[in-house]
């Protein structure tokens, strides 16, 4: 086992040489421990998460023609993103650096409404699984099943690699977004 100490710093080093905030994830699995030691280095909690997991036969895959979906996240993509998570400044800029240096098979998926990109999401597949990550839908779209429509188109994008699953992280306090996943199949809770 490694030293959790020399993890962190470690971890933190890397981020601050390519110009980054640190953030850890702290796992139900895991040594309680773990969040104090972070909390003595001035790291807050943000929040609890849930990560939800389904295989890709228990899965909603549909290909859909009006979802955009491209191999890396374009500027408008980016800005809409950005924009819908309420990141500005530094906040937008990291966030384009972290989703522009993913160096394993990814999709960026959009579906516009009124000529504007309504709903956005990405996902990147590694060892089968295909990963969920930044799903988003703005305010005035919500509850039109907009982003059924690109995760399944999303599902579908993995499945025609060959992924075996999906999963995803979603904050716990998330309602509307645990119910559009299991409706999408991921009823599998792995950990909070």
């Amino acid at each position: 086992v490694r030293d959790v100490d020399a993890s962190i710093e470690d971890c933190a080093q890397r981020y601050r040489e390519a110009g980054m905030p640190a953030l850890f994830r702290i796992l139900s699995v895991l040594d309680p421990a773990a969040g104090a030691r972070l909390e003595r280095l001035g790291y807050k909690p943000e929040g609890e998460t849930v990560n939800l997991y389904a295989r890709i036969d228990e899965t909603r895959a549909k290909r859909d023609n009006a979802v955009t979906i491209d191999p890396r996240p374009g500027g408008e993509w980016l800005a809409a993103m950005t924009a819908a998570q309420g990141h500005a400044g530094d906040k937008a800029e990291t966030y384009g650096r972290i989703v522009k240096a993913i160096a394993i098979p990814a999709a960026f998926v959009s579906l516009r409404q009124e000529g504007e990109l309504a709903a956005l999401a990405y996902g990147a597949l590694d060892n089968g699984v295909m990963c969920f990550e930044s799903v988003v839908t703005l305010a005035r779209y919500r509850g039109r099943g907009l982003a059924t429509r690109a995760l399944s188109a999303l599902i579908d994008w993995a499945a025609a690699r060959d992924a075996q699953a999906v999963c995803l992280q979603v904050e716990a306090t998330n309602e509307r977004g645990r119910r559009l996943y299991h409706s999408l199949g991921l009823r599998q809770e792995l950990y909070r």
